[in-house]
């Protein structure tokens, strides 16, 4: 596994500068974010310039670029928003190859119409399913389009909450572009975690051979997101299963700030040493 993490973590005003931070702390990979670059996370618009750019300070740093994130709300209950969505994810997926990665990270999207990371009661609906599998096959249009695949993650506030929902998509969709984002952090309540093993356990049964990469951040008692290694996650048993599926691509730190970073490292490399 090569790690990584999201390039943000490192708040820069170059992108050069960001990625000098990456190599500082010894990381292999990134998820790339254009706020990296001064932009809107969903830009408008790429400058060629900087899109060559990018790729080459990535390639010249030797750091491999895993992902770019795409992330908007797919079923927002206004139209215009998600069309708005889709025109800002057509000039990410026209820049990919010129960054350098040939995945996008997306968001299964939420009914909540002012935050897409919020739950609402409606997600679980027929119509926001059917909402979620129109979405979802028109990006999947676009990876065809520029040779391309799409990342969706298992996400309690979002339509996929679940390893079987997703299964189900993956299954409906039947697209060898459509991939997993793996977070452990994400697919269970920090009331579930007496089940922990069980609900990790399922999660990789049903899309251990659909994971192009894992996320790494840590869930607390309480329920706060944290840094991965000051939760109460299991991150031997996480890297056990991520093995046990024959997954060798990129472990993504995420979720933590700068000043944590070290830590983090330093438990993701001790626990990725140890032997199965």
């Amino acid at each position: 596994m090569q790690l990584g993490i999201f390039a943000k973590t490192f708040v820069r005003p170059t992108v050069e500068q960001t990625l000098d931070a990456v190599v500082a702390n010894k990381l292999d990979c990134i998820q790339f974010n254009f706020a990296c670059a001064g932009s809107e996370s969903m830009p408008r618009q790429i400058d060629p310039i900087l899109a060559k750019r990018i790729g080459s300070a990535a390639r010249e740093r030797r750091i491999r670029m895993a992902a770019v994130s795409g992330t908007f709300n797919m079923i927002h209950p206004d139209a215009k928003q998600r069309a708005d969505g889709f025109r800002r994810l057509e000039v990410i997926a026209a820049g990919c190859h010129i960054l350098g990665t040939n995945l996008i990270t997306l968001c299964t999207g939420t009914r909540d119409p002012e935050d897409m990371w919020r739950a609402h009661p409606d997600n679980d609906s027929a119509d926001a399913w059917r909402a979620l599998i129109s979405a979802i096959n028109k990006a999947l249009e676009m990876a065809e389009k520029y040779d391309l695949s799409l990342g969706i993650e298992p996400e309690l506030a979002n339509v996929i909450n679940s390893a079987p929902k997703a299964r189900r998509l993956l299954d409906e969709i039947k697209s060898p572009r459509l991939k997993i984002i793996m977070d452990g952090a994400n697919l269970l309540h920090a009331d579930q975690l007496p089940q922990l093993h069980a609900i990790w356990k399922q999660a990789f049964d049903l899309l251990g051979e659909n994971i192009a990469i894992a996320h790494a951040k840590d869930l607390a008692a309480d329920g706060r997101f944290t840094a991965a290694g000051k939760g109460a996650l299991d991150y031997a048993l996480y890297i056990r299963l991520l093995r046990s599926v024959n997954f060798g691509g990129p472990l993504i730190l995420h979720g933590l700030s700068e000043a944590e970073v070290d830590a983090s490292t330093r438990l993701l490399r001790h626990k990725l040493n140890d032997k199965p």
